[in-house]
């Protein structure tokens, strides 16, 4: 296992490889999609990345000299930067021949998009990626990930907003709320912030402002505005680098986070011999899901509110219909006991109506109670039973085989050598590009994974067919004959292929999106215009490549 990586420690490790790395010169770049890892080959070092999420982070050592299969890259180092609040790391170079001038190596660190980039000038288009997942792929201008809207990410959070957020929160959801909306706050640094300071309660307002004192420093380490004091502590994962001692940690000094990350890897076990290492990795990161599945359903059981009160509520409602009127949003109530309650409502919905809602909630919570302590069982059964394996890898007491057994068959099936693409490519009179998909199931990942936004998209219209992607980047349209012959593509590849003329719908490719869960091939097209044409068989032989 490894560190765990969050906005703060990636804003202060940025800081850090800016001076380690000043002046430093650039080599060569080596990318190891297997392992999910890239090396930069410095004349005075190498920097090692792993963007595997069972052993993240960073190493320095030794310079090594780069081999055939090394991207070379003579550059010099030129800045380190974050992403504000993020997981994501720039590292800035400038060619010292060619261009474009400026090259960045870009990780991210982030759930779902873990990843490594090389781009280059301004515009950020990718050279080398580490791992091509749809639309990410070398060519294309790299996107980053959506801004961090938390509060806080300049570090002015009020003593008073803090209060006004979590006082007001029920202490088994502040957690949540946190790292919901306050920046720089993570799963590293929450226990911590909210403990707040020792001997009080989590739900006391001394310790709540303890936790905001300690937030200002977190922020003011992730902005620079204050020094970081590295430190290394022990976790079951192994040890955990972080730019200052948290409260409840027993954290050691360290002369450097990047330091700590080295140590940190240097301490993991290695895999025995026999057992691949990316093997092993599957079945670490499988029982670290199953982990974090079992301790997200623990939340969830605690959160769940209890149906009886719901029930109550409900009760008390259709007691009351006299009282109430639709269009509010609270209405404050006298319960049967002669107590004054206040009770949320729906104001689109009538009081009947909310009524009925607070019974299917009730029914919901029941039915999560009776549920979620079998699933927490099953999960942590699943997640002791992966540990246990991923222990005997490393000690060597087990197969190759058991392993995979353990797996489920999409993450033991080897991918294939030259995946087919998910459409046909066809050369246009004029040499443009024409992509047509090979049916339904591979229309979607044409359209939103193998195109650019400003492509033409087209397709048959009222029938089904192949959606056909003609390459274009010009703000004018593209030559009449080019989307001429595209559109008959269209119509040769649609249940219109024997009619006499074919009306085609075309228009951008940005204007063609998908709604949540529409079947395969199916999508939501703007701003269309039409061409008829003529299905010409023998014009898809003459422009098939």
């Amino acid at each position: 296992m490894s560190p765990v990586l969050d906005a703060v420690l990636t804003a202060t490790l940025a800081r850090e490889l800016a001076s380690r790395l000043r002046h430093g010169r650039l080599r060569a770049l080596r990318l190891d999609a297997s392992r999910r890892a890239l090396a930069l080959l410095f004349r005075h070092g190498t920097l090692r990345v792993s963007l595997d999420p069972a052993a993240a982070g960073v190493a320095w050592s030794d310079p090594i000299e780069p081999e055939p299969a090394d991207g070379r890259m003579r550059a010099r180092f030129r800045a380190a930067d974050s992403l504000p609040d993020d997981r994501v790391l720039v590292l800035s170079f400038t060619r010292v021949r060619g261009s474009p001038t400026v090259v960045e190596v870009i990780v991210e660190w982030i759930s779902n998009r873990w990843n490594a980039f090389v781009t280059e000038g301004g515009e950020r288009v990718v050279r080398y990626v580490l791992i091509e997942r749809g639309g990410r792929a070398a060519g294309r201008a790299w996107t980053p990930p959506t801004p961090s809207t938390r509060r806080g990410s300049d570090g002015t959070l009020t003593l008073d907003r803090w209060r006004a957020l979590l006082l007001r929160t029920a202490p088994a959801l502040r957690r949540r709320t946190l790292l919901a909306h306050v920046a720089w706050t993570s799963p590293i640094n929450a226990p911590a912030l909210l403990a707040g300071a020792a001997g009080h309660p989590d739900n006391d307002v001394r310790a709540l402002d303890a936790g905001h004192r300690l937030w200002q420093e977190l922020a003011a380490t992730a902005l620079g505005t204050a020094g970081p004091r590295p430190v290394v502590w022990s976790t079951p994962a192994g040890l955990q680098p972080y730019p200052l001692s948290l409260p409840g940690e027993a954290a050691v000094p360290s002369p450097s986070l990047i330091d700590g990350f080295t140590r940190a890897a240097a301490s993991a076990v290695k895999p025995a011999a026999s057992v691949p290492g990316e093997l092993l990795g599957a079945i670490q990161r499988r029982g670290a899901w199953a982990r974090a599945r079992a301790s997200a359903l623990r939340r969830q059981l605690a959160e769940a509110p209890q149906p009886a009160a719901l029930r109550a509520t409900a009760d008390l409602l259709l007691a009351r219909l006299g009282e109430l009127t639709r269009g509010i949003e609270r209405a404050r109530l006298v319960d049967f006991a002669g107590v004054p309650v206040e009770v949320e409502l729906d104001p689109r919905r009538s009081p009947q109506e909310n009524a009925s809602a607070y019974y299917e909630r009730a029914a919901r919570s029941e039915r999560a109670h009776k549920r979620l302590p079998g699933l927490i069982e099953e999960a942590e059964e699943g997640a002791g039973r992966l540990e246990r394996l991923a222990e005997a890898a490393r000690q060597g007491t087990i197969s190759e085989e058991a392993l995979q057994g353990a797996l489920p068959r999409s993450e033991t099936a080897r991918p294939a050598l030259n995946p087919p693409l998910p459409y046909r490519v066809y050369r246009s009179s004029g040499g443009l590009e024409i992509r047509v998909g090979r049916g339904a199931r591979h229309n979607d990942d044409l359209t939103f994974h193998h195109s650019a936004p400003a492509d033409v998209w087209m397709h048959a219209r009222h029938v089904a067919g192949a959606h056909v992607v003609l390459r274009w980047q010009e703000d004018a349209n593209p030559p009449p004959r080019d989307l001429a012959e595209a559109a008959t593509l269209a119509a040769l590849h649609s249940k219109a292929r024997t009619s006499g003329r074919v009306p085609v719908d075309w228009t951008r490719r940005k204007y063609v999106r998908k709604q949540r869960r529409s079947p395969p091939g199916h999508v939501l097209v703007e701003r269309t215009k039409t061409l008829f044409v003529t299905p010409d068989p023998a014009l898809e032989a003459h422009l098939r490549v």
